[in-house]
């Protein structure tokens, strides 16, 4: 998913002048993997540019001049960082966000820039910089239809988005409103609240919480997101941003499933009570520093917007609709930037297929085509309490599972299963972007069970497969043992990862002698020896079925199998 040296044309390198930090990276555009923006280097020069802005008496001052010249010492670096990788000049890109579009000297600091590096400072008004960043969101997860919330340092910007399976992008024509409520521009309002006591800080939460009421109606979101919002139960919520994502790995550090098994914040799902849940972030938070403990990727800067980012999260509970869950993106301005460059025909491709599409032996497609017809098609008088494969194994998913389903045929025996179970947290697809955590877990518990499942794990592993079984759900843990069952076949068919025409599955819901359901699995090959040779996968399928198998035992999620 990265670091490696690749034709220069299709390298791209951007800096993002942000409020809280400069960020800088390459990106490689290159077919197959151009929609997950493959990252080949990237790196934060601890700069704030905001904060740069006040004096100590909280005086609004031009940049100083050390902070002009530790910008152009970071750029002329990474301008040399470029020529390294081979980036052609036409494809840097600077941009600048709220707090170098509203500096007092901001002519100047971009003119200083110019006259060191040669590159032009691309300015991004309040609308666009709300544009580019829900299309980062809209990079971050295969399907995105909601409101969007960007928390920067200086500002914030609230939009609503819908992506489509053909890769349109539906957002307003003002692309989003943004409010000065940025996470260290929170800081530093509430600092002045606090200050001036009485009833300041409450005038200041009503000030907040009727901006954000203004800018969700004039947004005018469309009649369809309101009837999806009602029949769900709640808006979806997607969140980008540095003051966000702290929240986020706060949330994360507190979650049911402990110890959380995604170490990316990309993907995170909560639910509105959880997010709301302010009082508990910030006693977590409290808690850990008392302890001399660290959250996981909460730097100290970020825990001190804590309090600010609550105050906001407090906000929008009162000023926008019902919301039902909240999704966390890395996405950002570097996202949405390269994102706005692609085709729609390569918008559309879904992140977790083409992260796996170039580990994919010849066979790929022929063995995505096996797995779905080893899945029934549920029955509409189905309950959540029997649920059907549909809701775990998109065909996107299924598509990455013929991908990888030989990968590590070429690991020794003794690490395929733990390596497998790690591929999309610290193995070979960590780094793709754009895949939900659930994918994620899925994924991998799926190619785990490929190679052997928990029984071929080392007992250092085991209890991260259970951490990774409770994040995707009992019933999707199960469907991932009965498909990876069937993966190991189809490797046992295939071995050597062409897809001749030798193996046919097909799978339909019966009935057992007592009148429950039961997946009934028939397979053949056209000698018709699959039995005789192939025995012991078969064996190991109908295995899934048996109810100490189930997840949670007897009395857990499971269905039956019987293997015809």
């Amino acid at each position: 998913m990265g670091g490696s040296i690749t034709d220069g044309e299709h390298l791209h390198g951007l800096v993002d002048m942000g409020s809280n930090g400069v960020r800088f990276s390459i990106s490689d555009l290159s077919p197959p993997t151009t929609r997950i923006l493959p990252t080949l280097y990237t790196s934060r020069a601890g700069i704030s540019l905001y904060d740069a802005q006040y004096s100590p008496s909280g005086e609004r001052v031009a940049i100083p001049e050390k902070i002009i010249k530790a910008v152009t010492n970071e750029l002329e670096q990474f301008k040399r960082t470029c020529a390294d990788f081979g980036v052609p000049a036409a494809n840097v890109t600077v941009l600048a966000t709220e707090a170098t579009r509203t500096a007092i000297n901001s002519g100047d600091f971009r003119q200083r820039i110019k006259d060191v590096t040669g590159w032009e400072v691309s300015m991004l008004a309040k609308e666009e910089e709300g544009r580019v960043g829900a299309l980062g969101v809209a990079t971050s997860l295969g399907v995105v239809r909601g409101l969007v919330m960007d928390l920067g340092g200086g500002s914030t910007q609230l939009t609503w988005l819908t992506t489509t399976p053909e890769g349109a992008i539906q957002m307003p024509a003002r692309g989003a409103v943004s409010m000065p409520f940025g996470a260290a521009a929170l800081t530093r309002r509430l600092g002045e609240a606090e200050r001036a006591g009485g009833n300041a800080r409450d005038v200041f939460a009503d000030e907040v919480k009727t901006t954000i009421k203004n800018a969700y109606e004039s947004l005018e979101v469309p009649a369809e997101l309101h009837h999806l919002a009602k029949a769900e139960g709640g808006f979806a919520l997607y969140l980008s941003g540095g003051g966000f994502r702290g929240w986020g790995f706060v949330l994360m550090s507190q979650h049911a499933v402990q110890p959380y098994p995604i170490p990316v914040i990309n993907g995170l799902v909560v639910q509105r009570s959880d997010f709301l849940d302010t009082v508990g972030v910030q006693a977590t938070l409290q808690e850990d520093m008392d302890n001399d403990d660290a959250i996981f990727r909460v730097s100290q800067r970020r825990a001190s917007q804590v309090p600010a980012v609550a105050f906001l999260v407090r906000a929008l509970s009162e000023a926008l609709p019902q919301i039902k869950q909240v999704r966390f993106c890395q996405g950002g301005v570097r996202e949405g930037f390269l994102f706005s460059r692609l085709i729609d025909d390569v918008r559309m491709q879904r992140p977790v297929t083409v992260a796996t599409q170039p580990l994919a032996a010849p066979g790929a497609s022929h063995y995505a085509s096996l797995l779905a017809a080893s899945l029934p098609a549920s029955p509409s008088s189905f309950t959540d309490r029997q649920a059907g494969s549909e809701a775990t194994f998109t065909p996107a998913l299924l598509a990455a599972l013929g991908n990888m389903l030989n990968y590590y045929s070429t690991h020794p025996k003794d690490i395929r299963a733990a390596s497998a179970l790690r591929s999309t947290t610290t193995g070979v697809l960590a780094s793709a972007h754009g895949l939900a955590h659930e994918e994620r877990a899925i994924l991998a518990l799926t190619l785990c069970e490929r190679w052997g499942g928990a029984s071929d794990l080392p007992p250092a592993d085991l209890p991260f497969f259970r951490s990774m079984q409770a994040l995707a759900g009992a019933w999707s843990a199960w469907w991932a043992r009965y498909l990876g069952r069937v993966a190991a076949l189809v490797g046992e068919v295939y071995p050597s990862g062409r897809g001749r025409e030798v193996l046919a599955l097909s799978a339909r819901w019966g009935a057992t002698g007592k009148g429950n359901n039961q997946i009934v699995l028939q397979a053949r090959t056209k000698d018709g020896r699959v039995r005789e040779l192939f025995g012991d996968e078969l064996a190991q399928i109908g295995k899934a079925g048996k109810k100490k198998h189930w997840i949670g035992g007897k009395d857990g999620c499971g269905h039956r199998v019987e293997v015809a």
